[in-house]
């Protein structure tokens, strides 16, 4: 420091950690459901959609799903967390649909990471995992109360 300068103060990022944040969306029935896990496996991603078609959408014949182009995105990934005839009963309810690969502007999901980003996470951190969860569930119990859909 040199006379006559304004003092300076340095600035240390503290990290938290990182999580990987995961988005269902139904965009004609105005819901969504967020969730934060450390990391997000094949397998979170199997038990996810066993939970969305036992519990969210048990009565519907055919659920359709819209996802980008991740290489763990693939059927037989289902083969890796549940017995066949249980694979085999999803896939007969499971309508997947992949986004071009260049193309997260049709990816409704991608709208609803913007929203959440904006809404709900802003520029701060977040000390953790569960902080993380209870806020996502805030987020999206209110957006789904609004019925906001995706323009």
């Amino acid at each position: 420091m040199k006379p006559e300068k304004a003092k300076r103060e340095d600035f240390e990022y503290l990290r938290n950690g990182t999580c990987s944040i995961f988005i269902f969306s139904e965009p004609l029935g105005f819901w969504r459901y967020a969730q934060a896990l450390p990391v997000w496996t094949k397998i979170d991603r199997t038990l996810r959609i066993r939970w969305l078609l036992n519990e969210q959408y048990s009565e519907i014949e055919k659920v359709v799903l819209i996802m980008d182009n991740l290489n763990t995105y693939t059927l037989s990934s289902l083969y890796e967390a549940f017995p066949p005839k249980e694979v085999f009963r999803f896939t007969q309810r499971l309508a997947i649909h992949y986004t071009p690969k260049h193309g997260s502007r049709l990816y409704i999901a991608e709208v609803e990471f913007a929203a959440m980003a904006a809404q709900c996470l802003g520029q701060r951190r977040i000390p953790d995992l569960a902080t993380m969860n209870m806020e996502l569930a805030v987020w999206h119990i209110q957006r789904n109360r609004k019925q906001k859909g995706v323009d």
